[in-house]
């Protein structure tokens, strides 16, 4: 005879209560490995936010360091604009210094007798000559000695009075400067 055994443990019940057990176990392995690898993501993304936001702040003293440098390079151009131009008005005086004397020399080398020069008066490159004279025609004898000059050109009669009681007349004449060719100029200093 032979005798059987019969199991009458629930067995269902406890193989239900391991696989629930492990389940709940590797649920809980998974969720820290997420949690884990949540972790690990957000301080490699804080990591990566801070170094650029240390470069941003590294860029932004750098840009501030260079905008310093540029005011100064700004302020070097405008003092050398302003000396470039001391220097040109430098050269031109140098350059006219001569041509004043010139100019002199030749209003009074072409003023005909019976002529006399009251005012002489000199803008730009425009120089006007009042005066009076004994005649126009000594009047006109000075505009073309003038215009004969290396050192003038176009003279013009701006005014002329005649002056009833003294026989002559007051008259106003412009003339502009002008230098001969530098050679000669050159020659003269």
């Amino acid at each position: 005879m032979s005798t059987q055994r019969i199991n009458l443990l629930p067995w269902r019940e406890e193989l239900r209560q391991a696989k629930n057990q492990e389940f709940g176990i590797v649920a809980a392995i998974a969720v820290a490995l997420c949690a884990a690898l949540l972790f690990a993501i957000y301080l490699y993304f804080q990591d990566r936010i801070s170094y650029q936001e240390e470069r941003n702040s590294y860029l932004k003293n750098e840009i501030t360091v260079l905008d310093s440098k540029l005011e100064t390079i700004k302020e070097l151009e405008n003092t050398k604009k302003d000396l470039l131009a001391r220097m040109k008005i430098i050269q031109e005086l140098q350059g006219s210094r001569s041509q004043v004397v010139h100019s002199f020399e030749d209003i009074v080398t072409a003023l005909p007798d019976g002529i006399w020069v009251s005012k002489i008066l000199q803008k730009g490159d425009s120089i006007t000559v009042n005066g009076y004279a004994e005649s126009n025609a000594r009047v006109s004898a000075y505009m073309r000695n003038l215009d004969e000059s290396d050192w003038f050109k176009e003279p013009t009669l701006v005014n002329i009075e005649n002056d009833k009681d003294a026989d002559g007349a007051a008259f106003s004449l412009e003339v502009t400067q002008d230098s001969p060719n530098s050679s000669e100029s050159d020659l003269d200093n």
